[in-house]
């Protein structure tokens, strides 16, 4: 009876809207788009592939030698010292077959039962992995929602997440959408699994994969030009956007991109959140044989989950949350988004080091996995009358004589309410401290990490701001005056956050894996990034 209604459930979701096919036209503007996307660095070349591909082979085989030698020094026997192994598994845009140049790998080991995260993964394979001539910007991040090792592989960046199985050894061709895998797992290893999985049930689940694949490299590369692709600063992220891809295809299954991608903008525009998207039915397994009690999205079951706005459900039972025409007309649709033109006051956040750029990479991702309670704190405590809109980008200043720190600078524009009276004042200062206090709780921290936030309106932004974003842009508005293209209004915010740093030092320890270049201020001057 449970299998039929679940059955039921998937039926109706995927129901499509409509079967028509693509007409010529539809083919020759499909074209016309993936030409765009080409030319906009949406594909990789053959040869970025197969470095691409180097980067896997030479990675397993690091992991292939950890892993024996970890076997033979816990005493087991010789037989099964040979057999030892872990998978390496990409996910993400590798696996679904969306990456383009300068994209990340996203990866999962899958390791044996002896072998664990905590020590295991980050200690013994992050100083392997420090040792390697081929890694560098290494950073282990173990306390993350889900822990992870960061670095770049000869050049490519590369996550690394863990997950252990109870098994002795790890069949190559285990299939990870057995849920039985996942007996045993606490949450964060079961996250880590998540997206394989997920990867992989979106695969099976969408019609036509190559019309999937376009379109979704369409809709990222729109998403990123918008400023609205980071799931870290609660914007939809990528996985989100390949469910939202993928429903579209569920509802016109025989639809070429250039039909899936006005359709895409016209579902979601007038989708009726807090509705939730998903791909098939929500399966429990509380009953069932395996009794995995992990968490599955259900407001019916669950009063939290009722509270999300903008639900968007994995098909692996996990929750992501967050939110036709020519040639000429695919490249409007590509139109960056002017945030420094948008608004006219800004939160700046500066994210200062006294060492160098790997003190100032770990404190900087920090930071940034928590700007997203500075939106929220900011729009509770004005009772959303200042909405938020941050920047995912973060931009580097120039180190001088004067401040020896390594900077770099996060914004959020501000804007009242239209309905609002304009002369309401706000004032952000005890909002903005306790964010601070909130950040510098980090687990991690060190003397010479620094925090600052502070109000900024658009004619007071750093120069690298200015050098970087609005000189080029009016360059290119004279260049093309007679089109006179105004840029957008916004009311202007207020309100003024006092900068200040926190004295206090506290005596932690650091992960092994973990940089450990720069540490306090010398004469000389670090080496901060460039950009």
């Amino acid at each position: 009876m449970a299998f039929l209604q679940h059955q039921q459930q998937s039926d109706i979701v995927n129901q499509p809207i409509s079967l028509a096919a693509p007409t010529p036209a539809d083919l020759k503007s499909t074209a016309q788009l993936e030409h765009l996307l080409r030319d906009a660095g949406q594909y990789e070349s053959s040869n970025e592939l197969a470095a691409r591909e180097d980067v896997v082979r030479e990675l397993q085989g690091v992991l292939d030698r950890w892993v024996k030698r970890l076997t033979a020094q816990r005493g087991y026997p010789d037989g099964m010292v040979d057999q030892a192994t872990a998978l390496l598994l990409p996910f993400g845009s590798y696996r679904l077959g969306v990456h383009g140049r300068g994209s990340d790998i996203d990866a999962l080991v899958v390791g044996p039962s002896y072998i664990d995260r905590d020590h295991d993964f980050f200690d013994v394979l992050g100083g392997v992995l420090a040792e390697t001539e081929a890694v560098t910007e290494l950073q282990a991040v173990p306390r993350a929602y889900v822990p992870v090792i960061k670095m770049k592989f000869r050049g490519v960046p590369v996550d690394l997440l863990y997950a252990s199985v109870c098994l002795p050894v790890v069949p190559k061709d285990l299939d990870l959408r057995d849920r039985s895998v996942l007996r045993g797992m606490d949450l964060a290893t079961v996250r880590s699994l998540n997206g394989v999985r997920v990867a992989d049930e979106i695969m099976r689940l969408v019609p036509d994969a190559g019309a999937f694949r376009t379109t979704l490299r369409c809709v990222k590369h729109w998403a990123k030009a918008r400023g609205v692709y980071s799931n870290v600063m609660g914007f939809v992220g990528g996985v989100g956007w390949a469910i939202l891809v993928a429903r579209v295809c569920q509802l016109y299954p025989n639809a070429a991109p250039s039909m899936l991608v006005p359709r895409f903008f016209k579902i979601f525009s007038q989708w009726k959140w807090p509705n939730p998207v998903l791909l098939g039915g929500i399966e429990h397994d509380d009953d069932g044989q395996l009794a995995l009690r992990l968490p599955v999205w259900d407001p019916r079951r669950n009063p939290r989950d009722r509270t999300h706005l903008m639900p968007v459900i994995t098909p692996a039972q996990e929750i992501s949350e967050s939110g036709s025409g020519g040639a000429r007309g695919w490249e409007a649709l590509f139109q960056p988004f002017h945030f420094f033109k948008a608004y006219k006051g800004y939160l700046q956040v500066d994210v200062k080091v006294a060492g160098g750029e790997a003190d100032l990479r770990e404190w900087k991702g920090w930071v940034e996995s928590r700007l997203r309670q500075l939106v929220i704190r900011v729009e509770m405590a004005t009772a959303g009358m200042l909405l938020c809109h941050p920047n995912p980008q973060a931009y580097a200043a120039k180190p001088n004589d004067r401040d020896r720190h390594c900077t770099a600078t996060f914004f959020v524009g501000l804007s009242k309410q239209q309905q609002k009276q304009a002369q309401v004042q706000f004032d952000l200062r005890a909002t903005t401290d306790e964010f601070k206090q909130e950040v510098y709780m980090y687990e991690f921290w060190r003397p010479g990490m620094e925090l600052e936030v502070k109000h900024a309106r658009r004619k007071d932004l750093p120069s690298y701001v200015m050098d970087h974003i609005l000189l080029p842009a009016a360059g290119h508005l004279k260049r093309k005056r007679a089109q006179d293209d105004p840029s957008p209004s916004s009311s202007s915010a207020s309100g003024h956050s006092e900068s200040s740093s926190r004295s206090s030092s506290r005596d932690v320890k650091r992960a092994a894996a973990a940089d450990t270049t720069g540490s306090s201020p010398e004469s000389k001057r670090p080496s901060c990034p460039s950009n």
